[in-house]
């Protein structure tokens, strides 16, 4: 389940009032969910037989096969994960210290059902290997194509000051652009960077 999670992209979302990005994997074997504020990162890991005892617990009335809770709960997540969430569903969330509860209130087979996602706080190596390790790949690359988009706008700086060597002139004037100030244009990404972050 994990080794799927990692290939899950990260998503924007709201449990209530409170913002947060996700990742969830659903199988026939069971769910994990990766959760994070930025701050702090919570996940839940969960096979089918937590599935079929939480579910007894929560959904009384309900005697569907664990099967069919997971499929149900994948039905949820899923689109809220894409962007989508159904609207006839309500999140909600608790944190406490290192752990964070994510409530989920819908239907299934005509009848309430509800759900509770029981996160603790995730290991360092979870972090780094779905939050962090990724994140510093991204930025990496990032920064190496800024500095090919660099050296490419001097360069088409250089070639076109050897037109206007040659008394190449503009047809139209509107198209001229200033020559490219690498300094200036590093720090005010930096200024930029830095407004973000706060």
């Amino acid at each position: 389940l994990e080794s799927s999670l990692l290939t899950q992209p990260w998503a924007s979302v709201c449990f209530g009032e409170s913002a947060f990005i996700a990742k969830a994997c659903f199988r026939d074997s069971g769910y994990v969910l990766l959760i994070s504020d930025l701050s702090s990162v919570w996940y839940e890991s969960a096979d089918v037989q937590a599935v079929g005892h939480r579910s007894k617990e929560l959904n009384k009335r309900l005697t569907a096969h664990v099967s069919s809770f997971l499929h149900r709960l994948s039905s949820l997540m899923c689109p809220l994960l894409a962007g989508q969430p159904d609207a006839t569903t309500s999140f909600s969330c608790h944190r406490t210290p290192g752990r964070l509860s994510v409530h989920v209130k819908s239907e299934l087979s005509g009848l309430p059902f509800y759900w509770d996602f029981h996160c603790s706080s995730a290991p360092v190596e979870m972090v780094s290997r779905h939050l962090v390790r990724p994140l510093m790949r991204m930025s990496l690359a990032l920064q190496s194509q800024l500095q090919e988009l660099m050296a490419l706008l001097l360069q088409k700086d250089a070639e076109i000051d050897d037109y206007r060597e040659s008394g190449a002139a503009l047809s139209r004037d509107r198209l001229r652009t200033e020559p490219f100030q690498e300094e200036t244009f590093l720090q005010n990404f930096m200024a930029k960077v830095r407004a973000g972050a706060k």
